[in-house]
């Protein structure tokens, strides 16, 4: 037996190995900023990502992530064009100048105007000549009142539309469409080609989240999930994604590497790659691949995962948000961290963050929300919502995420599926995890992520301590006669 292997073994702590220490404070939980990089250029205004799981996030989650300050990663088992479709409707669901405009032509019919407003969920078409300048607006009151829905869009449009420039400030357009009681303001060149769109439902949204991520233009942060060997999906994904996610469960690997490094030079969208458990794994990232913006970081940690079980093999979230932070001290890199798998509380992910993460990412508390995909169901009198592991055979039968586990384990389920209680909307959840870190914070006197990375001190904490922690020694009120 080689007896060395079990000596100076690593401790691969968990989220309920350790405590974090309180130590002295000036900061109150009110102060604490949680603002954060979840990679390199892009920056949240929460430490919240939602994982990319088809039972946790397509276009609902990710808008409603986005709107609060966090970032959605979309699923990929699903075929590229559904994915593609998922990416349109976040960017399209807010921005100061929408410039994917969908349009109509004047020798359409009402009817066609009718079907795009129901299927695209819009109140109102910019309407263009063949060669895209502007000649008229048609909107859903213009659609109600015609009488036949076989009549031009020409007979029915408004032809003396208000338009403005691209050099429009947010201020001068709420004047201009309050002034006029409009809710559509066209944005044309000089020459009266359609530019782009203002829409008075986004204009009051960037008032109701002042927090939200967004790009450059206005429009919602979004990630996708991805896998490094298929370049063609990547592309695709690129033209609507800020963020592109590698969505492999052991990104250490020789293929893996080889493949992200070719998709890194073909793609102009951030990229993180993951996921990875080890000092080693991250050494390897850092100095074989260039362009790396994240690292996805925690192997088996996940509550619908029994990678560990079936395997044997794990590298549990908190040990390796340690080891890779470690890793990128000693090589001085600066790649954002995000903790993966096993979030159960604000708590956990107060300590993932301690530890050296910028973000978590969760998929147990945010797949009981509304806006994950499915409908709840009453179980005992109770609601839920399906949760299932993409590793799970469910999952797996769907077939277009299968490659996320390696090539020797596609005969083996590494997922499980089960219910979830129905938490309400995504915003409740965020709340309550936003006020649980901050307060966090202010017991070991950290006014943000950077500077709990420096003050944070853990210790291990017994079994018998852990009990103690929680409530105990009374009967909980939902079991009292």
């Amino acid at each position: 037996m080689p007896s060395f292997k079990v000596r100076d073994l690593d401790i691969a702590v968990t989220f309920r190995d350790v405590v974090l220490l309180p130590g002295y404070t000036s900061v109150e939980p009110r102060e604490v900023d949680l603002a954060t990089k979840v990679t390199k250029r892009r920056e949240l205004s929460v430490p919240i990502v939602s994982s990319p799981m088809d039972t946790v996030t397509e276009a609902e989650m990710a808008i409603a992530m986005a709107r609060l300050g966090g970032l959605g990663v979309l699923h990929r088992n699903c075929t590229v064009d559904e994915q593609v479709e998922m990416a349109r409707t976040v960017k399209r669901a807010e921005s100061f100048i929408i410039r994917d405009v969908v349009t109509l032509t004047p020798d359409q019919t009402v009817g066609d105007a009718l079907k795009i407003m129901e299927a695209k969920s819009i109140s109102g078409l910019p309407v263009v000549d063949s060669e895209g300048r502007l000649v008229g607006i048609i909107t859903r009151r213009d659609v109600a009142f015609a009488e036949d829905l076989s009549a031009k869009v020409a007979e029915v449009m408004t032809k003396k539309v208000i338009t403005v420039g691209e050099d429009i400030t947010v201020e001068e357009a709420k004047r201009i469409m309050r002034k006029h009681k409009i809710e559509k303001l066209p944005v044309v060149d000089e020459k009266g080609f359609l530019k782009g769109l203002i829409t008075m439902k986004d204009l009051v949204s960037r008032e109701r989240f002042p927090n939200a991520s967004r790009d450059e233009q206005g429009r919602l942060l979004v990630a996708a999930a991805i896998s490094p060997f298929d370049l063609e999906r990547a592309k695709r994904l690129d033209r609507w994604m800020d963020i592109l996610v590698m969505d492999v469960a052991h990104f250490h690997n020789e293929n893996c590497i080889s493949a992200a490094a070719k998709l890194l030079k073909e793609v102009s969208a951030e990229v993180i790659v993951g996921n990875i458990g080890t000092y080693r794994a991250a050494e390897d990232v850092i100095t074989k691949l260039e362009g790396v913006a994240g690292l996805r970081v925690g192997i088996a940690s996940g509550s619908i995962c029994i990678t560990g079980e079936v395997t044997g093999v794990a590298a549990p979230t908190l040990f390796a948000v340690m080891e890779v932070a470690r890793a990128l001290h000693d090589y001085g890199a600066d790649i954002p961290i995000i903790a993966d798998g096993g979030i159960r509380s604000s708590g956990d992910a107060a300590k993932a963050l301690a530890a050296g993460a910028s973000a978590v990412m969760c998929g147990f508390l945010l797949a009981g929300c509304k806006e994950a995909p499915g409908a709840p169901v009453v179980v005992g009198g109770k609601m839920y919502k399906y949760y299932r592991g993409m590793g799970s055979p469910a999952a797996r039968a769907k077939r277009f995420a299968k490659d996320r586990y390696q090539q020797p384990a596609k005969e083996i389920a590494e997922g499980v599926e089960g219910l979830v209680p129905y938490r309400g909307e995504v915003a409740t959840v965020l709340r309550e995890l936003i006020a649980g870190l901050q307060a966090s914070f202010g017991y070991v006197g950290a006014r943000s992520i950077r500077e709990l990375w420096e003050k944070a001190r853990f210790a291990l904490i017994t079994p018998i301590g852990r009990q103690e922690i929680g409530g105990h020694d009374i009967i909980p009120m939902e079991r009292t006669p």
